[in-house]
């Protein structure tokens, strides 16, 4: 029965499947057999929703008030509406916003709180589980961007970890990165995607050159990578067809390439596309 329950359990939407899934076992189901479910996969999905939903902001001042302590801060809890102020030498209150999880609401508040200070921290409880390590280090990228500290309290043993602090963003481009978008603006022909489309089926600079590759040898049968790459025309048409990343090529011989059923039926279904990107980019004849 447990290895029944744990084998559930492990599944990513266990909760969610459970009445389902566990139908059957519902009158065998004892308190112990519980336990154990709980004692053995500790650290998943489900004990952090256990201990999410008990938790209170308040568990986290301690903590949070122990640390600014031992760096010399006067600390005290709901000033006006916010969590924690810390005070020092003279200086700027430092600025703590507590909350049992990450949301939009939180990050609202601290950026509201950035009209009082410059030094403002949001702090969260620390969780077991691939999911929250991911929520923290892309929110841990966020408050970096915002220009916010983040602190996470580890409850069992009231440990704090300061992920980051609060200075101005100062964002690092990828030239890289750059240069990719730009070169790909600069070879699709005209506009053929709908901004805010999904990935899958997109219409890109490689996709219209294999298509006009795919459309030559449609027209002239098998043909060098030369004669394509003259015709189409693009530069990378010997690239294109040796990879075959839509399975449209075949290789008949060294250099010489063939279209596939697969191919004929591309060029067919983006006979539209294909117009209208010899209106824009006529072909070199």
């Amino acid at each position: 029965m447990i290895d029944r329950l744990l084998n559930n359990a492990g599944k990513r939407h266990c909760w969610r499947n459970w009445d389902k899934e566990n139908a059957g076992l519902t009158p065998e189901i004892t308190i112990a057999a519980a336990f154990k479910v709980f004692e053995i996969i500790g650290d998943s999905v489900i004990s952090n929703f256990m201990e999410t939903a008990k938790l209170k902001e308040t568990d986290l001042y301690p903590a949070v008030k122990t640390l600014l302590e031992t760096q010399g801060y006067e600390v005290k809890g709901e000033i006006g509406a916010i969590d924690i102020v810390a005070m020092k030498d003279g200086g700027p209150p430092l600025i703590v916003e507590l909350k049992t999880g990450f949301s939009l609401s939180l990050f609202h508040q601290a950026v509201e709180r950035q009209a009082i200070s410059d030094i403002i921290y949001i702090a969260v409880p620390y969780l077991t589980g691939r999911q929250f390590q991911t929520s923290l280090k892309r929110n841990t990228s966020l408050c970096r961007r915002l220009g916010l500290g983040l602190l996470t309290v580890r409850l069992k043993d009231q440990l704090v970890q300061i992920h980051c602090d609060p200075v101005p963003y100062q964002p690092r481009k990828s030239k890289e990165k750059t240069a990719r978008l730009l070169k790909e603006f600069a070879k699709r022909v005209g506009d053929p995607n709908r901004g805010g489309a999904t990935r899958q089926g997109l219409m890109t600079a490689y996709r219209q050159d294999a298509l006009r590759c795919a459309r030559v040898l449609v027209e002239n049968g098998p043909s060098k990578a030369a004669h394509v790459a003259r015709l189409a025309p693009t530069e990378r048409a010997r690239p294109i067809m040796a990879d075959d990343h839509y399975g449209w090529f075949e290789k008949i011989t060294r250099g010489v390439y063939s279209i596939t059923p697969r191919g004929i039926e591309a060029v067919s279904n983006h006979a539209g596309e294909l117009q209208r990107i010899a209106e824009l980019k006529p072909d070199k004849k």
